[in-house]
Order: structure tokens, then sequence, then C-alpha cells
């Protein structure tokens, strides 16, 4: 970590006041080397490993230089899955609360129309998944004129799912100049090709871990038949007692038994893959951030740049089918600063896969044997201790920042001729209240809502019940959640 503070980015007051409520304390390294140069509007390309604080690198300064006067887009982030988009998302919208930065994220399986009223609205950055952001590109529902910033997050894995081509054909429809920002935890021959073709010599930052991967994870494999990996499974979980633990599967099939079958056996736990529906797969993510349960079965979905604190161990069922898919599952642990385990269950005939991922990670991975009936037999009163003590709750990390926040309703909206100027205008001219405890505001057709900040969302709910909007009496009431 380093020994510089926010503060000596020139950021203003608004984004520094957001950090500290977030409880950002000091910049992590690549956040310390990339916020300054993107400051000064330059095209950066970063190589940093998982868990290094890339989001908040590129979401600092975006939320930083973006105008808020300006209704249309002026940043697209880009992200492999629907999960990332929709966590940067919500990231970009606490670093920018108090500058009022509305951000919206487009992605698959999910409404278009829905999509689309948001990007009719005031909306500064748009965070998507390629695909749909082509699909928003192509009915003409997105508009990229006045884009100044383009975020490729986690490039890699935008390769290794076969993203790259959607992502040159955005690419070719945004304004050439802009500013391009590109993020990889590895960087291919075809992500290093993106950026000579797109971008203008690109600086070039390469973020080492504090410690080198195989020390701060502890990376270890045991050889097993595939008949025995789920009483290896039941044995190692009872041994190393995790707190928080992803269990990797390879396919659909094998995340769904895995999971039955420690349901059967009493674990609390849960299970996401691609063949889930969207809002079963935020809803299970958000519970196994909040801590409700220690152990998620998983296929690579979950592995990519999903940011979930302290987790303590990755196991690795399956073998990952791409050597790059290892670096992405066992980046989960060992986070920002922290220690973890990755163990990793390999059959007798899979020399070929494991050779290639050694050969890719640049060290062996260390052997161990399963462990004996009598470390298991020892080790299971303090597993059952733990598997019967009531979960503690994590807290949100936006909790704080959002205390304070009262969303407030008014039934009417760009029917009526409203615009985000008229409420600014009215609201702030209430006394005790100043445009700076206005928040984000987001006017649709038939209603408008509007964050009202630091605390004062009571004082203004009851002053609007009696104060006409643009010479028009809306009917106001605290919106619901």
């Amino acid at each position: 970590m380093s020994e510089k503070s926010f503060n000596d980015y020139k950021l203003s007051e608004e984004i520094i006041r957001a950090l500290a409520s977030l409880g950002y304390t000091e910049p992590t390294d690549v956040q310390n080397k990339v916020i300054p140069v993107a400051l000064t509007k330059k095209d950066i390309a970063v190589k940093a490993r998982t868990g290094s604080g890339k989001t908040a690198a590129f979401g600092i300064p975006i939320c930083e230089m973006v105008e808020w006067e300006e209704n249309k887009p002026q940043a697209l982030i880009l992200t492999p899955t629907r999960e990332l988009a929709a966590q940067v998302k919500e990231d970009i919208t606490n670093f920018g609360r108090f500058k009022r930065i509305k951000a919206a994220a487009v992605y698959g399986r999910e409404s278009f129309a829905k999509q689309m009223a948001e990007l009719k609205q005031k909306t500064h950055v748009v965070v998507g998944t390629p695909g749909r952001v082509l699909d928003h590109i192509g009915r003409d529902t997105i508009e990229l004129d006045q884009v100044k910033y383009l975020v490729i997050d986690e490039a890699d894995e935008m390769l290794n799912m076969g993203f790259i081509e959607q992502v040159e054909k955005i690419i070719q429809k945004l304004p050439k100049n802009r500013v391009t920002l590109l993020f990889s935890a590895t960087l291919p021959k075809d992500v290093e090709k993106l950026c000579h073709k797109y971008m203008r010599n690109p600086i070039d930052i390469e973020i080492q871990p504090p410690t080198t991967a195989s020390t701060q994870i502890d990376h270890s494999l045991i050889t097993v038949r595939e008949d025995d990996k789920f009483l290896l499974l039941k044995d190692i979980l009872i041994v190393e007692n995790p707190d928080s633990c992803i269990i990797f599967g390879r396919t659909q099939e094998h995340v769904d038994n895995i999971n039955k079958q420690l349901e059967e056996w009493g674990y609390t736990c849960g299970k996401i893959h691609g063949g889930m529906e969207q809002e079963d797969r935020f809803k299970v993510m958000n519970e196994f951030r909040r801590g409700e349960f220690r152990f998620l079965v998983a296929t690579d979905v979950a592995a990519r740049g999903i940011d979930i604190d302290n987790i303590t161990h990755v196991i690795n069922y399956n073998l990952p089918m791409e050597k790059e898919s290892y670096v992405h599952r066992t980046g989960r642990t060992g986070r920002a600063g922290k220690t973890g385990k990755a163990i990793s269950f390999a059959t007798p005939n899979e020399d070929k896969f494991l050779a290639e991922i050694e050969g890719y990670i640049g060290f062996e991975i260390r052997r161990r044997k399963a462990p004996s009936t009598e470390e298991v037999a020892l080790r299971m009163e303090a597993f059952e201790a733990k598997r019967n003590t009531q979960p503690t709750i994590k807290k949100d990390k936006n909790e704080q920042l959002n205390k304070e926040i009262l969303k407030l309703y008014f039934n009417g909206g760009k029917k009526k001729k409203l615009r985000a100027v008229d409420f600014v205008g009215t609201i702030a001219k209430l006394e005790g209240v100043t445009a700076e405890d206005i928040g984000i505001i987001t006017i649709q057709d038939l209603v408008t809502y509007v964050d009202i900040l630091n605390g004062k969302g009571p004082l203004v709910l009851k002053a609007m019940k009696t104060t006409t909007v643009k010479g028009k009496l809306l009917k106001v009431y605290e919106a619901n959640k």
C-alpha cells in the first residue's frame, strides 16, 4: 500500500467526501499509479491482478472528469459479465454520489425497454456487456457522440469469452477524440494488439503484487480419482474450516451436483452459474457478499471480477480448461493485501492441464496429501461449532454513505415539462437546504425521483408538500426502496 492519500490527487471535495463515507482511507498501488495519470487524460494500459482495486482506479477519475451539466453519456465502461457491470455501476454511483453522477448498467437477460427508458434520461456513465451495448447501438437507443472516456475492464476475459470482435465494433462507433483506459489481469497478444490499434501512445502500468502470487496465496494440489472428489471436498472443508469459500466446478451440471450434495450433508451454501435467471444470480451473490452462507459453488462466471471481501479459500473441484481461468479463480482470495488458500483437485490423467497452468503462473503448485481420518476427526468439533454459529451479516460498504440519503418521489416528470434544474432551483431555495444537499435526480415521463443528502430528507419532504415546482404543486412521498 502507498503512503499517499486521496487528497493528494486534486480531487473535488464531493469525491473526497464520498470516498471517506465509503471507508476508503489510502489508495492501493494501482489507484496510486493510475488516478493521477488518468486525470491528465492520457490513454493507459494497466496490468494488475484481481483484487488490486482497479474499479476505483478508473471510477474515481471518471467521476471527477465528467460534467454534471451534460445530459448525454460521457463515459462508457465495458465489462465481460452482467454481475461485474452491475457492481461497477454501483461503485460509480457511490463515488459520484455528491456530484450527482448518474450511471446506467446495460446487459442481457434484462428488459431492453427498461434500459432504453433509463438511457433516455440524463446519464453520465454507461456500464455494459459488449453484446447488449451493441444491441443499443444497433437500435439507436444509446447516444455516443459525447463519450470522452472508454474503459475496457477485464480485457483478457473479454478475449477468453470471445468478445474482442464486439469490443472493436463498439470502439469504431465512438468519437476518435477520447481517453481510453484498459485493465487486464494478464496481457495476451490480442489484448496488446487492441491497445496499439485503438489507443494513442498508451502509458503502460504494471502492478506487481506486494508479495508474489505464490506467497500471498497458498497454492496446493491433491491428486484424486473423480469418484472420490466429493468425499475429499467434505474432508477438506472440515479440516480447513473456511470462513468464506468459493468451490469452482467446470460445468453447470458439476455445480448443481456439488451444491445438491453439500445441501444433503446439511451445509448451508449457494450456487451460481450461467443457466440461472439473472435476478437469482444477483440475489445469491448479494447473500454471499453479506456472509449469509459460507460456501458458494460456481462456474467461472463468478471468477470474473466480482469483488467480495475476505474470501479465505478457493477450491478448484475441477481444474479449469483455460490456464488464464486459474488466475481469475484463485484471485478471488488473497485480495487487498490479505492472504488466502487455493486448493485444487486433479485427477491422475490431468497432467497436461496442470503443466499448462504451472507454466503460465510461473511456479510449481505444491502437492499435498488428502487429510487423514485422524486429522478429520480432530477438526470435526471446531467445524461443527462454526457451522452451528449464526453468521455475522456484513454491512454493505455503501451503508454509511446511504445512511443520510432519502429518496423522494414526485408525481410529475417530462410530460409536465419538468427538468432537473427545476427541482434543483426549487429545493435549493428552501430554508436550511443548499444545492449540495441534492443528489441524483431521475426524471421519467410521469414521475421524478430525487435523492436528498446529508440527513435533510425529512425537512425537504415536509416543505415540498406546500411548495410548487415550476408553478405546479406535486404530490411528494418517501420513495419505496
